[in-house]
């Protein structure tokens, strides 16, 4: 027998799995429903109330299924959004068999990681009371927290019957572990009518950071489920049977690309001698042998790239290839390391891009009246704020295999970063560079972006790289990817340098 440990999502308890618990039990297995403190079903809350005291609730289930002996064949821990926090919390702390963790619609904390940061409403902390509690949404409300596709009016009056205020302790305490998460078998479960699926987990292998390649581990699965974020209600039987798959060892394997991540610094494909930078702040400033006041093109990287990531965008040969090849152009070359941590830091990023221009204005080698911005991938969206509201000194704007609209399960991304809702005939010139073998969401995007250019009249210049990858420069050393490098630094010195 395999015994399911099921931990729900904020806001709710045991009783939002009733359905699904009893297919459980139909089919053999032990279901475990668990009554986190603070919730309709559990014990009451205090101030003291954290996400240790989940972590702690979590584990006394655990306990009951050895007490019960209803695990022989395993136990499965379900962690549903917020609920993965305190599952993680107990897989790490308990020694009593098996276990298999799913993640279910789930976010991937680490050691140190509040649940705070993996939120789809961002702005839920700063609404808790007096007493420590964080108010649950009502009705629509539920859409800030995730996809309530497949929900009926009547799921939806379920819920709000369900909710009961969420501790604020539970959100914003650090998950600690001492194990590695994926030491043990996992399985991820996407609920795809929020956007999110396989071909999403594909895409960070293909071009996240390399932390993400654990999620090609022969002992992590995952299933897909056609439905919104709250399976246990709008698809009750094929969660279940899911569940028991998962508990069977079965799911997609995915496997990590052959080809390097350009997230690892492969390099810069132009062999560029390497010019001595200043370092201002959060810039480094690459200049040119000419003297005088030079244009500018500040470079910003895409993301999100962690905060503790290493190197620093600004500090690998990719972006140090960029500066110096236009600085070897008669143009000063701007590197930046900015905010984009999250997909909720993209006003941070859009204030340090503003600042960094601040500085490159400025300096004593740069016209001011002639600067460029050149954003890369998930960079594209701070493009705009200055496709927007375009200042007189900025000349051009380029854009390398960018994403130019959030992809439907981002939904913690701020609203104004829609470069082609901001696109007008007095837009700035756009040099955009697009990668052949993009991947399929993102070039959904570009497509979108140059619909609208060709509506609003926006003049835009499309270099294609028919062969290159997401990140090309890094990873695809090929005679046309150096020649897409060369004729968009070549457009844009033009733009900074004729003003056509």
């Amino acid at each position: 027998m395999t015994a399911f440990v099921l931990v729900s999502g904020p806001f709710t308890g045991g009783a939002i799995w009733e359905e699904v618990a009893e297919r459980l039990r139909k089919a053999g297995a032990g279901a475990y429903p668990v009554e986190l403190t603070g919730t309709a079903g559990g014990a009451p809350a205090d101030a003291e109330t954290g996400l240790a005291t989940h972590v702690a609730d979590v584990l006394r289930t655990l306990d009951r299924v050895a007490r019960e002996g209803t695990g022989a064949d395993g136990v499965v821990l379900v962690g549903h959004a917020y609920g993965i926090h305190p599952v993680l919390g107990a897989a790490d702390r308990w020694d009593g068999g098996r276990v298999r963790v799913v993640y279910l619609d789930a976010g991937l904390p680490g050691d140190g990681d509040p649940a705070s940061a993996f939120l789809a409403d961002p702005t839920a902390v700063g609404r808790a009371g007096a007493d420590g509690l964080v108010p649950p949404p009502a009705g629509a409300g539920w859409e800030r927290w995730g996809s309530t596709e497949g929900l009926s009016a009547a799921d939806l009056d379920r819920l709000d019957g369900l909710a009961a205020p969420q501790p604020l302790r539970t959100l914003t305490e650090p998950l600690r572990l001492a194990r590695d998460p994926f030491a043990r078998p996992v399985t991820g479960v996407l609920c795809t009518a929020g956007g999110a699926g396989i071909a999403s987990v594909e895409l960070l292998l293909a071009s996240g950071p390399p932390r993400f390649r654990v999620l090609a581990s022969p002992t992590v699965g995952f299933f897909e489920l056609a439905t919104g974020h709250w399976p246990m209600l709008s698809a009750p039987g094929a969660l279940a049977e899911v569940l028991l798959r998962a508990a069977a060892d079965e799911g997609v394997r995915l496997s990590v690309p052959e080809r390097d991540s350009a997230f690892e610094g492969a390099g810069f494909l132009l062999d560029v001698p390497e010019r001595p930078y200043e370092r201002r702040g959060p810039v480094d400033v690459y200049l040119p042998e000419e003297a005088g006041p030079r244009p500018a093109v500040l470079f910003v990287h895409g993301g999100p790239v962690p905060a503790d990531q290493r190197p620093r965008p600004r500090d690998t040969a990719f972006f140090r290839g960029y500066g110096s090849h236009l600085a070897g152009l008669g143009v000063v070359g701007v590197t930046l390391d900015h905010r984009l941590h999250g997909l909720a830091d993209y006003p941070a990023a859009a204030e340090d891009v503003a600042g960094a221009l601040d500085l490159v204005r400025a300096h004593p080698r740069v016209d001011p009246e002639r600067i460029a911005l050149w954003f890369f991938s998930g960079g594209g969206l701070l493009a705009a704020d200055w496709l927007a509201a375009p200042p007189p000194w900025l000349r051009c704007v380029a854009l390398n295999y960018p994403v130019l609209a959030p992809l439907p399960d981002w939904r913690q991304v701020d609203p104004r970063f829609r470069p082609a809702q901001a696109l007008s005939a007095a837009s700035p010139p756009v040099v955009l560079t697009r990668a052949g073998l993009e991947h399929p969401p993102f070039q959904r995007t570009v497509d979108a972006f140059l619909a609208a250019a060709g509506r609003a009249g926006a003049p835009v210049e499309l270099i294609d790289v028919p062969l290159g990858h997401h990140g090309f420069e890094a990873i695809d050393d090929l005679p046309e990817t150096r020649a897409a490098v060369l004729r968009a630094a070549g457009s844009v010195v033009r733009h900074l340098t004729t003003g056509t």
